[in-house]
């Protein structure tokens, strides 16, 4: 079957729209309905995450569709504080002032009380203007314990070249409210510190995306994408710490508050090559590069190979590799007696690291109404666990474990 110039623009649409947090539109009659549960375990009794989703799209006849889609994130577990190990039993407060947990020691600390669930809504709406042109807006509705999110996206799609050739334009509006437990803590400040800041703080992004992709052959399409993202306000996460160590022997001596910047400047370029071989079997390869203005670079190298199987089964291995460089304002610790720089945070996801997804799908179309799957992925991140300004007590612990996670996921899709 070859890639028809209806079927390149609905890769189009899902790679796109994707980008954008909206669904793919339908190109049949009826509602086309998604659904799937995610299970997410990380070793070590870390975080666990079950999150089922559902998803729907109904065509509205001449290439009009409303799509719509429901996430429920319950996240459970302990997540890494930012604070150092250490060779003796250490207290830590808890988010809520109330009450204390401890840290055996040589462990990573880690706050044993990290629980939350989400919800989430939105709706798009994608209608063609003429023949050469559609726009799809939406909104999305976010709701943690102590996060909500409302965010608007519009996508302005044109094709050119006997529909050959689409070029996009998009924009998206994001404004949070974040109301964390205890209170918005003062940046750089003690953990035992009583004085906070005001219950809550805001933060708002403005994401735009500049794309084009191109019909190759009768078989294969090429997607470029140039994303630009603006984020100002309250971007501290209030839950993670830096440590400040003795000068000499290394043991931590005062946990402080994070403190990032202020406003944070992303851009992205991504490109996607995807391929409908002789025997029906499809090959995508995709690589993104990101910088921003917080030091920050990434590579993320992603394939899939789905090989068509008889009776309408099919197995998709998939690999991934992330790497990225440490944001300027990242220690591993700060060293009593020396000047505390005005941004500090020991956040892992802000270090230097290499991260590898390795998995497979594997699944089967039943009919045109029918598709059932059932992915399994291993994920390790690393960093430099070992570096080398760690001195005393420091040099014999492990400053950035490894963490692994299994994630196993069951999709079933069916038209209604």
């Amino acid at each position: 079957m070859q890639l028809t110039k209806k079927k390149v623009a609905g890769l189009l649409s899902a790679a796109t729209c994707t980008l954008l947090g909206t669904p793919a539109q339908s190109a049949d009659n009826g509602w086309d309905v998604d659904s799937a549960i995610l299970f997410y375990t990380e070793d070590n009794n870390r975080i666990e995450v079950v999150e089922p989703v559902i998803s729907a799209t109904k065509d509205l006849g001449d290439d009009e569709s409303l799509s719509m889609k429901l996430v429920y994130d319950s996240l459970t577990g302990a997540s890494a504080t930012g604070a150092v190990p250490s060779t003796l039993v250490q207290t830590f407060t808890r988010p809520s002032g109330r009450g204390t947990y401890t840290v055996d020691p040589n462990e990573t600390p880690l706050d044993d009380t990290f629980k939350d669930t989400r919800v989430a809504y939105s709706m798009n709406w994608e209608k063609p203007i003429d023949r050469n042109n559609r726009r799809n807006l939406g909104f999305n509705v976010s709701k943690e314990y102590d996060f909500t999110s409302i965010s608007a996206n519009a996508l302005w799609q044109h094709d050119t070249n006997q529909k050959n050739t689409t070029y996009s334009y998009g924009i998206s509006i994001e404004l949070d409210d974040i109301d964390p437990v205890g209170n918005v803590p003062e940046p750089l400040t003690d953990m035992l510190a009583q004085d906070k800041g005001g219950s809550s703080d805001t933060k708002n992004i403005v994401d735009l995306l500049f794309g084009v992709t191109q019909v190759i052959d009768k078989s294969s399409l090429f997607q470029l994408n140039l994303s630009l993202s603006e984020a100002d306000g309250y971007l501290n996460d209030p839950y993670k710490f830096v440590s400040v160590v003795d000068s000499v022997t290394g043991e931590p001596i005062q946990q402080l508050f994070e403190n990032r910047p202020d406003s944070r400047s992303r851009q992205s370029l991504y490109g996607e090559y995807k391929k409908m071989l002789s025997n029906k079997d499809i090959f995508t390869a995709s690589y993104r590069f990101m910088t921003d203005d917080w030091g920050i670079d990434s590579n993320t190298f992603d394939f899939t190979y789905r090989f068509r199987l008889k009776e309408g089964y099919f197995i998709e291995p998939h690999l991934r590799w992330y790497q990225q460089s440490e944001a300027d304002f990242y220690h591993y610790f700060l060293v009593d007696g020396e000047p505390v720089p005005t941004e500090a945070t020991a956040d892992y996801r802000l270090g230097e690291m290499d991260a590898t997804t390795v998995g497979v799908k594997f699944g089967k179309q039943i009919n045109d109404q029918h598709l059932w799957s059932v992915r399994l992925e291993q994920y390790v991140q690393s960093g430099d666990s070992s570096p080398s300004k760690a001195f005393g007590q420091l040099a014999q612990q492990d400053l950035y474990p490894d963490v692994e996670a299994t994630m196993v996921q069951f999709n079933y899709s069916f038209k209604w």
